[in-house]
């Protein structure tokens, strides 16, 4: 990230998530997309009158639901990247709004590993650098779990020694 002359340039990180987050993202979209089209064709099954005016925006829901499904998860993969050396931590995520977020290892204050139901159905993990910035921690998703507790002990080890308060 540093050339000779002192300046430092940006070029993005180079880890990917791991490929079983793609299925995650997936389950995830199919979970909220899945929601809204039950609830709509068991009252468009009960209320006969309103059977065409509720089965229909469950159908379009469905098949939004089930393109985004294929497709955004495919998306994120390419746009999702991760990085950790001696200095910082960076992220970048997003498709349509990039966004990019280096936390410096002085400014790290906690460390967390978190396995939500469905990431532990797919062996997948999140790890999230708490800082004192006012936009949050940074989170990185769709790691292993073995490259997440990993990640968690070299981010611990490597915040140990290096010198700040954090704040």
């Amino acid at each position: 990230m540093t050339t000779g002359e002192g300046t430092i340039r940006l070029r993005p990180p180079r880890n990917t998530p791991a490929p079983r987050a793609v299925g995650w993202w997936r389950a995830q979209w199919l979970l909220l997309t899945a929601a809204p089209v039950a609830v709509l064709g068991i009252l468009g099954a009960l209320i006969a009158p309103a059977r065409f005016w509720l089965l229909m925006p469950a159908a379009v829901i469905a098949a939004v639901g089930l393109l985004c499904a294929v497709l955004f998860p495919l998306w994120w993969f390419r746009t999702h990247r991760w990085e950790v050396t001696g200095e910082a931590v960076y992220v970048s995520t997003g498709a349509l709004l990039r966004e990019w977020r280096i936390a410096p290892m002085s400014r790290i204050q906690t460390v967390d590993t978190v396995r939500g139901p469905l990431e532990q159905l797919f062996g997948l993990a999140t790890v999230t650098v708490t800082t004192a910035s006012a936009k949050g921690a940074v989170q990185i998703e769709g790691l292993t779990h073995e490259v997440a507790a990993e990640l968690a002990e070299r981010l611990t080890r490597i915040t140990q020694d290096t010198p700040g308060d954090a704040t």
